[in-house]
């Protein structure tokens, strides 16, 4: 397996890196090509057209295969969690042609996500190729996904974090293994090519010092807030989006470039030179302010268009702007508290709170701002607002992106994830009536079970049940990819002698274990069972929810 891996993590390293040369290219393409259209106007009426045409015909790949529309991401959990069909050549294809035609005009996209996707298909092409199928497919696909932010970001210990705590959402022996021997395999092509140099390059900012540390419950409560924040208006933005016929949203998300590139143009593309611009930024409070309020709108704009692209970067771009105005304004509100030299501190740590509040995978952030910036001085203070900024975040109710894109995903394009239309935006009212109905079933449910004599099962769930004179204890366990239960329904399952499912939890959801209800990997599974058979049941479980290997 992990020879596989390692194969699979060559492929998408060497996929992405072209993919993140063109994706370079196209962004210093559209940096040139505003201000000549500035200094000459009669240049406006030409992009106008080119706009039109090129927008036509990405909104046709996308409705070709709509799979390789938006970041890519919630595209591939579905795949791996949900049992989605991916047609990999073809999403190649279109995150290739697409992804690059919207680079050139400089919209507000990463290459994180399709860079993720990508990894993923490739890795089931050579899967294919190995002839391998079901559970090794599948661990294989994630190991591309791991290898391909890897690649992007020169992040392999990321792209082993992301495999597990975003994609899979519970540990796999199996699952780290490809994921760390595709990881490393990409990220050795990845600097092969690039270079050696982090992706950004914080090496030169000093520690923080411990008085300072404090600060870091604003700054996690702020990038908690913009996270938040940032989460409403790319679902905004794409509910609006889902208004217009679906040929107008790459259409409209090009022709708005237009003013971005003619008057803000360090709004271009993902944000790596502005996260370098907010970083050294030493004055100009109201600049940065204006740069953070049109990046995030032209973020949505993009985004919510439908176009091949990402929002990891253009995540990491407003959290840093966001770190840096508010590093400026305690300087200079409090010039004996504050050095100028936090600043870049603060921006670092605002980025990966803001990441960690949007996506909710703060270990994953954590790591991925410790590897972006080349070192380890900065993990106590960004983990500290990581986890504050996710605080705030689950406080404020708010969904973890990547999964509510999943759930629109779904609704709009059925089981298989080729269905229906490819536009952007579509209604998740039922999705959201169905969560809220589950969640309240689930609570209830947990009410009777902590009551003094809940020992009676609702017949879809019953199991013999003995009393115990130790009373009866309840166990989590994560369903592991290719184990004996996951995508059986509940009452198709041999449970352990006298344990009772009384739970189940998906991501975000909390449902009522129903006979005819599907075990999904990465779902946690609840079993009430009499505390004197801890051992028994716990052997059972594990037999029943670990991988095979």
């Amino acid at each position: 397996m992990a020879i596989r891996a390692i194969v699979c993590g060559l492929v998408v390293g060497l996929l992405v890196a072209l993919y993140r040369y063109g994706i370079g290219y196209g962004t210093r393409f559209a940096q040139w090509m505003y201000p000549q259209i500035l200094a000459q106007p009669w240049l406006i009426a030409p992009f106008v057209c080119a706009a039109a045409v090129i927008g036509l015909f990405v909104a046709w790949l996308v409705r070709l295969e709509p799979m390789a529309s938006g970041s890519g991401i919630p595209q591939v959990e579905g795949v791996l969690l949900l049992g989605l069909r991916m047609r990999w050549l073809l999403v190649l294809v279109v995150r290739f042609v697409g992804g690059l035609l919207c680079g050139m005009f400089g919209l507000s996209l990463g290459r994180e996500g399709p860079s993720i996707q990508i990894g993923a298909a490739a890795s089931q092409g050579v899967s294919g190729a190995m002839k391998r199928d079901g559970f090794e497919e599948n661990t294989l696909i994630t190991a591309g996904a791991a290898a391909g932010l890897s690649a992007a970001f020169n992040a392999p210990l990321s792209g082993m974090m992301f495999a597990l705590e975003e994609v899979h959402r519970n540990f796999s022996p199996v699952i780290l293994l490809s994921a760390a021997s595709a990881s490393l395999s990409a990220d050795f092509v990845s600097k092969t090519w690039f270079g050696l140099r982090p992706v950004l390059n914080f090496t030169s900012i000093g520690q923080l010092a411990l008085p300072l540390y404090w600060w870091m419950i604003p700054l996690g409560i702020i990038a908690g807030l913009v996270g938040s924040l940032t989460n409403r208006m790319l679902l905004g933005f794409q509910s609006l989006y889902g208004k217009l016929p679906a040929t107008a949203g790459p259409v409209t998300a090009l022709l708005i470039a237009l003013p971005c590139g003619l008057f803000a143009p360090k709004v271009l593309g993902g944000g790596e030179e502005l996260i370098d611009f907010a970083e050294h930024a030493s004055s100009g409070v109201l600049m940065l302010l204006g740069l953070l309020a049109v990046k995030m709108l032209f973020t949505g704009t993009s985004f919510g268009s439908g176009v091949p692209g990402g929002i990891f970067m253009p995540i990491l771009a407003i959290g840093t702007l966001s770190g840096s105005i508010f590093g400026l304004l305690a300087a200079r509100l409090l010039p004996g508290s504050v050095p100028q030299s936090a600043v870049a501190v603060f921006a670092v740590c605002a980025m990966a709170g803001t990441l960690s509040a949007s996506v909710k995978a703060p270990m994953t952030s954590i790591l991925l701002a410790v590897e972006m910036s080349g070192s380890l001085v900065h993990m106590l203070p960004v983990a500290a607002c990581a986890f504050i900024a996710l605080f705030v975040s689950d406080v404020l109710g708010i969904k973890p992106i990547y999964g509510a894109l999943l759930d629109r995903y779904m609704a709009a394009h059925g089981s298989d994830g080729n269905d229906g239309n490819a536009g952007g935006g579509t209604s998740d009212t039922a999705d959201t009536a169905r969560h809220e109905s589950g969640t309240q079933s689930a609570l209830q449910w947990r009410h009777v079970l902590h009551a003094p004599h809940a020992l009676h099962m609702p017949h879809a769930i019953a199991h013999s049940h003995s009393r115990s004179a130790l009373g009866n204890a309840v166990l989590e366990f994560p369903v592991e990819f290719g184990s004996a239960i996951a995508g059986l329904r509940v009452g198709d399952i041999e449970w352990p002698s006298g344990a009772a499912l009384v739970d189940i939890r998906r991501g975000e959801r909390e449902m009522v274990p129903r006979r005819e209800e599907t075990i999904m990997p990465g779902d946690y599974v609840f079993v009430m069972f009499p505390a004197d058979g801890l051992a028994q049941v716990r052997a059972g479980m594990v037999a029943l929810c670990s991988s095979p290997m």
